[in-house]
């Protein structure tokens, strides 16, 4: 009997134990129920414009104008979506895009790693200078250099050409990517550099060997938000080219209003090929996400 009763205290003791921690898992779930409020309400507030865009491409062009707006489509329709897939000058710019867009990362990456490399690594007069210079040309308005551009591409004869929009996409991405690379290059051990030199490794061979992989997380990451942002860029785009076989996607959608229906604007059309041309960036997105979140957050902890 005397041994029954230390057995029921501890049982007793682990059940209070039990319960303490259970009313502390609530208490700390409900403490964090306003931020998983707030994070629902930002990822709706993001989301909304692109589902109601999709819901709008399934639409009939008679149901998108009824009024009162009913908000899902009924009758569903794919007569739009089978328009832009099968439109020619929809597809070639789409492939415009991809074209000018990797290109122009494709630059920006071998260029800018290595001036970030360089800002990074090497100690000489003015490398802040440097960097704010590079800050300053990425905050530059575009609008502000179109007449200059084009008219010194129209003396290139670079008007209607490809190369007039990778040139100016890569000036405005390479700021970025430069600010980007160098956050990573700092973080990398210098220690590392200097064994592949005394092992007799140039700097380039250090470079390209040892710290290049290493950085291979920033390098998608840069990757992937250059590409957006030279995928997503309109203004050169809309200045420079006026042949539509040369048109990138964000000005082909721009060309759909009145160019297929007469005296209306075929925003089923519109709002499919929004939908198109935005989903080569979510694949691009989801496919090498464990790379862009640990490119994100390599430069966050040090060690």
């Amino acid at each position: 009997m005397r041994a029954a009763a230390p057995l029921d205290q501890m049982a007793s003791r682990e059940q209070v134990r039990v319960r303490s921690g259970a009313r502390a898992g609530v208490l700390g779930i409900l403490h964090h129920v306003p931020t998983y409020a707030l994070v629902i309400l930002v990822v709706l507030f993001c989301l909304l414009p692109f589902v109601w865009t999709f819901i709008t491409s399934l639409k009939a062009p008679l149901a998108i104008y009824r009024s009162p707006t009913t908000y899902l489509p009924q009758p569903l329709d794919l007569a739009n979506w089978e328009k832009v897939l099968t439109l020619p000058r929809f597809t070639r710019a789409l492939l415009n895009s991809a074209i000018v867009a990797a290109s122009a990362t494709a630059i920006s990456l071998a260029v800018g790693s290595l001036c970030a490399y360089a800002v990074a690594r090497l100690r000489f007069p003015g490398r802040s200078f440097v960097l704010a210079l590079v800050l300053a040309v990425a905050m530059f308005p575009g609008i502000a250099i179109i007449s200059p551009l084009y008219l010194q591409f129209s003396d290139w004869g670079l008007i209607n050409n490809k190369l007039a929009l990778i040139l100016p996409n890569v000036t405005f991405t390479l700021p970025i990517c430069i600010w980007t690379l160098n956050a990573f290059f700092r973080d990398l051990p210098v220690e590392l550099e200097e064994a592949g030199r005394v092992d007799g490794a140039s700097r380039m061979q250090v470079f390209t060997q040892i710290i290049a992989p290493l950085a291979a997380p920033g390098v998608f990451t840069t990757a992937i938000l250059l590409f957006i942002a030279a995928w997503n860029e309109f203004l050169f785009a809309r200045t420079f080219i006026s042949v539509q076989d040369q048109y990138t996607a964000p000005v082909a959608i721009a060309q759909f209003e009145g160019a297929d229906i007469a005296a209306a604007t075929p925003w089923g059309e519109i709002a499919a090929a929004a939908i198109v041309s935005t989903l080569p960036l979510v694949v691009l997105v989801l496919l090498f996400q464990r790379r862009i979140i640990a490119g994100l957050t390599a430069g966050a902890v040090k060690g």
